[in-house]
């Protein structure tokens, strides 16, 4: 390996942690916009942004494609919803270590939807992650929450997302597919809105919070990991990806003032080692 590819490849790993830091900073941004703005509206106009960025992508994908990515793009609606709602009930810290488990339940969803057997580390990370929850939650000066539930929810329809787009992603055009996610996810928010919450432009508050989500967390972060996923190999991407609920905790610690026990501490470090188990731990036995 050259040094130029050499200081490529730790270029395109700075990029994909840097992805994963926005991603971790949105569940603080996301709990306090919500406040301002309540649930569907913040979603409906933070991923009708994110359409308009990415409608370019699907000028050249057919029908088909388009079809199907609508029908994910409900999953991924559902996973969204839970997440969000729960960030009302929970701290920004809980929220991004359950959400981390969808890499976990990803081989379950596989399993009931596909048939795919999941492997022996699988089912160790999904007993490691929901034994670490139920420390994470229940250790809490509050004990369990809502909030904790609602997110679980949401990483298991993330993990049967990731489960769909397996199967199906390849056969498609991936701009057209992921443009289409987005466009059902704002249209089936925007319907929802007004039968749940009076229509309202959203106030001057949350204007930073959504074209961050909506543009650089959603448009912005999902072209950047896609353009660096072609270049590093999946085993640096899985390690690199882990890294979001980190970067959770850290946003929360630092900017919500989130502060753990040692009960959650120790159930946090069971959920991490569950992403460990059931995500990078293969990748880097295959060598890939």
């Amino acid at each position: 390996m050259t040094a130029d590819s050499g200081f490529l490849r730790v270029f395109y790993a700075c990029l994909l942690v840097g992805v994963t830091a926005v991603w971790g900073w949105t569940f603080v941004v996301v709990r306090d916009a919500i406040d301002f703005y309540g649930v569907l509206p913040f979603l409906a106009v933070r991923f009708a942004l994110a359409a308009v960025a990415m409608a370019p992508l699907a000028r050249k994908a057919p029908p088909r494609t388009l079809a199907v990515g609508g029908l994910i793009g409900l999953v991924l609606a559902a996973g969204y919803l839970f997440q969000t709602t729960g960030l009302l009930f929970t701290t920004p810290t809980n929220s991004g270590l359950i959400t981390g488990l969808f890499v976990v339940f990803a081989p379950l969803a596989d399993r009931l939807l596909f048939g795919a057997q999941p492997s022996r580390q699988v089912l160790i990370a999904v007993a490691l992650s929901l034994l670490g929850m139920a420390f994470l939650a229940g250790g809490g000066p509050d004990g369990a929450n809502w909030g904790d539930v609602l997110t679980l929810l949401c990483a298991g329809a993330l993990g049967a997302h990731i489960a769909l787009l397996s199967r199906y992603a390849p056969s498609h055009d991936a701009g057209g597919l992921a443009f289409a996610q987005i466009l059902v996810m704002a249209l089936v928010f925007t319907i929802s809105w007004p039968l749940f919450d009076p229509f309202t432009f959203p106030p001057r508050e949350v204007w930073v919070p959504l074209l961050a989500t909506g543009l650089l967390a959603s448009a912005g972060a999902f072209w950047m990991q896609t353009f660096v996923q072609q270049r590093l190999p999946a085993a640096r991407t899985a390690v690199i990806l882990t890294m979001e609920p980190l970067f959770a905790a850290l946003f929360g610690y630092w900017l919500s003032g989130d502060r753990l026990v040692a009960v959650q501490i120790f159930g946090a470090s069971m959920i991490l080692s569950a992403l460990v188990v059931g995500e990078v731990l293969p990748v880097l036995r295959r060598g890939k």
